[in-house]
């Protein structure tokens, strides 16, 4: 017998002690797997109870074992992790119902985002946007491009502060950096000559430089945009620039106003202050730059220069002679009059501004025009502005980027370098820019990648953002649209010219043709000769393709004599907008208009066999003539509109009828006639509308 030290009852060894049940015979494999089966049963996974000893008896449990497990006297209970789990697989993952705390985030928003990346940035909902948006009276889709101002409003709404970024950050320091004054060194003077068409712009032009490029132009006006630089008597270098005075050409104008340092405005002394004239003035004070009249073709008879000096004080312009401050110098460039005094006007001028400039630095400049050129690519006229271009460089203008492969001048010479204020002809572009775009030197073509695929990808997203504005509309809103424009008629044209500017002014003009009834509708416009998916495109569209200073290759003129497309051809604006407005006149409906004949009284009614109803009648007033329009008239009242067939005088058909005479008529169709009705007669005139 032996006692534990815990003071129980003592153990008595020599008992027998008790064998669990099979003990006595021997264990087989069978019965392992029984037993690993019943203990599988018994803690099957997934089941929440196990057989545990009772509550209260032996505390120190021990291992739970199959022959605790399998007792009799065990009761289960529930362990508090299976009740956790069990609660836990009720509730699922359901919060509790008090509403969580709004969180307010930062949100980054770039110039123009998708309305799912802005539900990202502001960990909201998608829906939840476009909810807000159609409370704004916009339909747009997850996927449609929104500008910043939108999505900052978006934002701001839903509780969250926003950070406003620019992806313009890669054109950090490509211009206008500042220059050491020490560096600065003087510069020619860039002189633009703008006015009124026909008023001897080129010309003068012509006579300062001694050269004629006026006859070269096609019917006598300047239709681009030209840079040309010349030497002064007095030696100073002078850089002209030279605008067409056509009322198309109105951004070419202002692009000359903009890159200037002295407007010259030339005004004919027979003519006075002409349309383009005043917005020639309005260019030079939009620029800020200083004013010289320059009064052209005092040689003729009927020359008044004082009158143009009176009409310019209407606009602001008093010249020196009246008391102003605008230099005005009367000149004639038929016959080189006054030519030098102008040049000394322009240095005077040029003198009182100090124009100076770093050539020792990376150029800047501007595209004035830009073409695409056959044998040498796109060809760009630039006018550098800051630093020296030289072969070799890399130039980024607009959404276009390239090296520079030469440097041509007004003449054509090629050229070494191009200092500030020089106009020079760049080849190496890998496509055609845009006129009026910024011209820089940046150091390698990484770089110059970066900023053009900036570019480009800016231009995407904001013709993708003014689209879904656009379609992002209220109903009403479409449903007015609808209204208008149904019946319109479209005119589809194809433009292609030879230069960027012209393009662009051709454009500008047959845009602003028609009416509520026909307009005109540019499919495509590009630089450059006509090619096969230009006459393609215009044969899927029924388009007219108009080449203006261009021609079409030989598979593109095969293509548009199988597909019949017409290809008209233009060197002159002028012709160019009468031909399509004269085109587009002839979709209008003519207008009708009535021209009373005459009239007659019915004094009796004869029903002929085989023939019908025959009036005798006497005409009242005028003539009654047969095939035109006539109007029945019953006790005051319209009772029928149609056309005499019959016109007899005695037994004989006559075309007309004079006044107090008696003749028989009937009508088409209609046999329902008495005495004593009034029969009008009238001719209907179609007359043809134009815009």
């Amino acid at each position: 017998m032996l006692r534990t030290s815990t003071g129980d009852a003592p153990i008595d060894l020599s008992a027998p002690r008790r064998a669990p049940p099979g003990a006595g015979r021997p264990r087989s494999d069978d019965d392992d797997r029984a037993g690993l089966r019943r203990a599988g049963g018994a803690a099957k996974p997934g089941s929440a109870e196990v057989r545990v000893p009772k509550v209260g008896g032996d505390k120190s449990r021990g291992r739970l074992t199959l022959t605790n497990a399998l007792e009799a006297d065990a009761e289960r209970i529930r362990s508090v992790a299976a009740f956790r789990r069990r609660v836990q697989r009720m509730s699922g993952n359901r919060g509790s119902n008090e509403p969580k705390e709004k969180l307010s985030r930062e949100v980054v928003v770039p110039e123009t985002i998708t309305i799912q990346e802005l539900a990202n940035r502001m960990s909201e909902r998608a829906v939840d946007v476009i909810r807000f948006l159609m409370k704004q009276g916009q339909m747009l889709k997850i996927t449609d491009v929104v500008d910043a101002d939108t999505a900052q409003l978006i934002a701001e709404d839903m509780g969250h502060t926003v950070r406003r970024v620019a992806e313009a950050d890669v054109e950090e320091g490509l211009f206008n950096l500042p220059d050491d004054d020490g560096a600065l060194s003087p510069r020619p003077a860039v002189v633009t000559i703008m006015g009124h068409v026909d008023h001897g712009k080129t010309s003068l032009l012509d006579a300062v430089r001694r050269t004629n490029v006026v006859s070269g132009e096609a019917g006598g006006i300047t239709q681009h945009i030209g840079a040309y630089q010349v030497s002064t008597p007095s030696g100073a270098r002078v850089t002209f620039i030279d605008t067409p005075g056509h009322a198309a050409f109105t951004q070419m104008r202002a692009r000359g106003a903009k890159v200037t340092d002295i407007v010259v405005l030339v005004v004919a002394a027979n003519d006075s202050v002409m349309p383009q004239t005043i917005e020639a003035i309005n260019h030079a004070k939009a620029a800020k730059v200083p004013l010289i009249v320059a009064i052209n073709k005092i040689d003729l008879p009927d020359a008044r220069p004082e009158r143009v000096k009176t009409d310019l004080i209407q606009h602001e312009i008093q010249v020196e002679s009246l008391g102003g401050d605008v230099l005005e110098v009367e000149l004639s460039a038929k016959t080189r009059l006054n030519i030098d005094k102008l040049l000394e006007s322009i240095a005077l001028q040029a003198e009182l501004l100090n124009l100076t400039a770093n050539p020792d630095r990376p150029a800047e400049g501007t595209v004035i025009e830009a073409k695409l050129d056959r044998g040498r690519g796109p060809v760009a006229t630039v006018l550098v502005q800051r630093g020296t271009l030289r072969p070799g460089d890399i130039v980024v203008a607009g959404s276009e980027w390239g090296r520079v492969r030469a440097l041509l001048g007004d003449t054509g010479a090629t050229l070494k370098e191009a200092p500030p204020s020089m106009p020079v002809e760049v080849l190496g572009f890998n496509g055609t820019p845009e006129a009026g775009d910024r011209v820089a030197v940046v150091e390698s073509e990484a770089r110059a990648r970066e900023i053009t695929d900036y570019r480009v990808r800016q231009k995407r997203d904001i013709a993708a953002a003014r689209g879904t504005s656009g379609a992002g509309r209220s109903l009403v809103d479409m449903m007015r649209d609808l209204k208008v424009s149904a019946g319109r008629k479209e005119f589809p044209l194809l433009v292609k010219g030879d230069v960027q500017g012209s393009v662009e002014a051709i454009v500008g003009a047959l845009d602003k043709l028609g009416n509520d009834e026909v307009r005109s509708r540019v499919l495509l416009s590009g630089v450059g000769g006509i090619n096969e998916s230009d006459v393609t495109l215009a044969q899927a569209s029924g388009a007219v393709v108009i080449g203006f200073n261009v021609r079409a290759n030989k598979e593109a003129r095969e293509a548009a004599e199988r597909a019949g497309v017409e290809i008209r051809y233009y060197n002159i604006i002028y012709d160019l907008v009468d031909d399509v407005k004269a085109a587009m006149s002839g979709l209008l409906a003519p207008t009708r208009r009535e021209t009373m004949l005459g009239t007659a009284t019915m004094l009796e009614i004869f029903n002929i066999t085989k023939v019908g109803k025959i009036a005798g009648c006497r005409v009242a007033e005028g003539t009654i003539e047969r095939g035109q329009h006539v109007r029945l008239i019953r006790d005051n009242t319209v009772i029928h509109e149609g056309k005499l067939s019959t016109l007899k005088r005695f037994k004989d058909d006559v075309k007309e009828v004079q006044v107090g005479q008696e003749c028989g008529m009937s009508f088409e169709n209609y046999q329902d006639i008495r005495a004593g009705d009034v029969v009008e007669c009238y001719r209907i005139e179609e007359i043809k509308r134009t815009l």
